[in-house]
Parts: structure tokens; C-alpha cells; sequence
């Protein structure tokens, strides 16, 4: 994930060190910190200190807004603000009413993981592996390759970079749908990039639909009845992003009619999918419980991310993972 310039005006800006004792950035971990979130800190040029005396805070729980403005009101000092996760809707609110800290995530870094588990259960849907893992008999032969598949990813992030990576060796024709096309950012692997206003377009005869974008009131809802009819009969479809952008009852509609053969699901609406829900009856859907990154995988990566924005304020340098409140992520 490519740094992001604070923007002028508001927030912490250059960190300014007093002209005596210690000149390490104090950074506060709350409600709990860990070996790798203190080494990360330290390791940076910051310093563990209490609330009352931070000028930046890490915040680990993840049980709502509520506990972290309860932490903020007790940090008079506070100019900048870590989350651990790369959604963060539950806090938009909080985010908004403090615009004069600087609100960090950790958007990007945990792409590698997630586009591997993505890549992992588009070979599932091509290569039949749901109904196979389910049979109690020996079966007849079923599935096709990736290779040479249309397939559209929609997101324009550090998953969709890390996935059309991991596409290359496949040669799919990729088309990646995104909110800024014409940034100069480019897509390697991709063949064309498209605006989500051309949506349709792109899905138009894909055999492959991947969503990996954030969550917001534009892209909640994005894919439904209509939106999946537009694919390629027996298509496969893939969310690694979250639930809410797939109608659920059209995708179970369109996987029992043969219109989606396939579909690998992270994130499900709702979440947690319940018990007797229809999903977990078609034997050509696989449910993953949101773990295309898991406490194992996101530790040293978090780690890296507190690293690299505690040093980017000690330095001065743009910051890494910046949230903004308006566009929800």
C-alpha cells in the first residue's frame, strides 16, 4: 500500500520533539497491546506511554466504537489514531467527529493474504472442488481450467494488485472495475480498467467475478439478480470483500438455477451465516468464516504498519493507510 500524504491543516503534521528528555514519538496501546505491537512501536522511534501523556494511540478492540471515545477523551495530547483492521465502519462515526486527529487503518496491508485465499477459491469454483469435497462416492468428472478465464475484479486496492500478481502465471483476461480508472496508478495484468459506472460492461459474459472492495453507501448492494444475470452461464463468484455487497437471495437464486455455477464466499450477509441458511445446502458453495486473514497472518503485518506510521511522524513523511471519513474507508 503506497503512503498517503496527510492533508493540510488538521492533525499531527511534522512531530516536534521537546527541546529536553526523551525525543522518541509517545505512542499509547490500548485497551491491550502485544510483544509485536511494542517491538513495532520502538523499533520506529516511538516510545509506550500512558494515555494522558500520548501523542499517538494504537487501538485494539474491536467491540466497538464506544470503549475508543471514552480513550480519546482521556488523551488531551492525541494527534494521531492506529486502527487495526482495514474496514472500519462501526467507527465512521467517531472518525468524522475527530477530524483534527489523524485516523490511520491498516487498508492494504493485509492484500497478500487475502488475494492468496481469493485466488484459492476461484480454482475451487473452476475446479469443482466443493461438490468433490461433499460426494461420498467416487464421481464423474467435472470443472475447467482458469486458465485463459474472463475474469472482473471489482476494487481498485492493495487485494486486486496482489491477486492480478497471483493471476499472472493463469493469463486470464482481466478486466478491474474502479472508482478512479484514469488514476495514475496502473494495473499490471489487467486488461482494461473501467469506472463503476461501467459495471455492467465489465461483467458482461465474465466467467469470473472477484469483489475486493471497501464497503460504502455506493457499493453497498452492488451485485444483484441483474447484476449476476450479466455473467456467463456457470460463472464463478468470488467475495473476499464484504457481505454486504452481494444480494444474498439473488446469489442463492442464480447458483440454484445454474446461472453462477460456483461460489467462494469470505464475507456473507448476514455474517455469521446462520446455521440452517441456504448457503450451506448447495454443495458448489464454499463458506469461508472471514478468514482470508487470520490472527497469524495480520500480526506481522499490523506490526509493519504501526512500524512504518509511528517512523513516517518521527520523519515527518506521509503517513500509510489514511482513512477517509466521507468515503468510509
Amino acid at each position: 500500500m503506497p503512503p498517503v500524504t496527510p492533508p493540510t491543516g488538521i492533525g499531527l503534521g511534522v512531530w516536534e520533539p521537546p527541546a529536553t528528555g526523551d525525543a522518541r514519538l509517545p505512542v499509547a496501546v490500548a485497551p491491550r497491546s502485544s510483544t509485536s505491537i511494542d517491538e513495532a512501536i520502538t523499533g520506529a522511534g516511538g516510545r509506550r506511554v500512558p494515555l494522558a501523556d500520548a501523542v499517538g494511540l494504537v487501538w485494539t478492540d474491536q467491540s466497538g466504537p464506544n470503549g475508543l471515545a471514552e480513550a480519546l477523551a482521556g488523551a488531551p495530547a492525541l494527534r494521531w489514531v492506529q486502527l487495526p483492521w482495514a474496514g472500519v465502519e462501526p467507527f465512521l462515526g467517531i472518525i468524522a467527529s475527530r477530524s483534527d486527529l489523524f485516523w490511520t487503518c491498516a487498508k492494504g496491508a493485509y492484500a497478500a493474504p487475502v488475494a492468496e485465499h481469493a485466488l484459492g477459491l476461484l480454482l475451487a469454483g473452476f475446479r469443482n472442488l466443493g461438490p468433490f469435497a461433499r460426494a461420498g462416492e467416487w464421481t464423474t468428472p467435472a470443472g475447467r481450467n482458469l486458465l485463459g478465464a474472463r475474469v472482473t475484479i471489482v476494487g481498485g486496492g492493495g487485494i486486486t494488485r496482489s491477486l492480478l500478481g497471483l493471476l499472472g502465471p493463469f493469463g486470464c483476461e482481466i478486466t478491474v472495475v474502479r472508482r478512479h480508472p484514469d488514476d495514475d496508478d496502473p494495473r499490471d495484468g489487467a486488461v482494461r480498467v473501467l469506472s463503476a459506472e461501467q459495471l455492467n460492461q465489465a461483467l458482461d459474459g465474465a466467467e469470473a467475478l472477484v469483489l475486493a472492495l471497501p464497503l460504502s453507501a455506493a457499493t453497498r448492494g452492488l451485485v444483484g439478480a441483474a447484476e449476476l444475470a450479466r455473467l456467463a452461464p456457470g460463472a464463478v463468484v468470488v467475495n473476499v470483500a464484504r457481505g454486504e455487497h452481494l444480494d444474498t437471495d439473488a446469489l442463492v437464486a442464480a447458483l440454484e438455477s445454474g446461472q453462477v455455477g460456483a461460489a467462494g464466499l469470505d464475507v456473507t450477509d448476514p455474517e455469521p451465516l446462520p446455521d440452517d441458511h441456504r448457503l450451506w445446502r448447495l454443495p458448489q458453495v464454499i463458506v469461508t468464516p472471514h478468514t482470508a486473514n487470520t490472527p497469524a497472518m495480520a500480526r506481522p503485518l499490523l506490526a509493519a504498519r504501526i512500524a512504518d506510521n509511528v517512523a513516517a511522524l518521527v520523519a515527518g513523511g506521509p503517513l500509510f493507510g489514511l482513512i477517509d471519513a466521507e468515503l468510509g474507508y
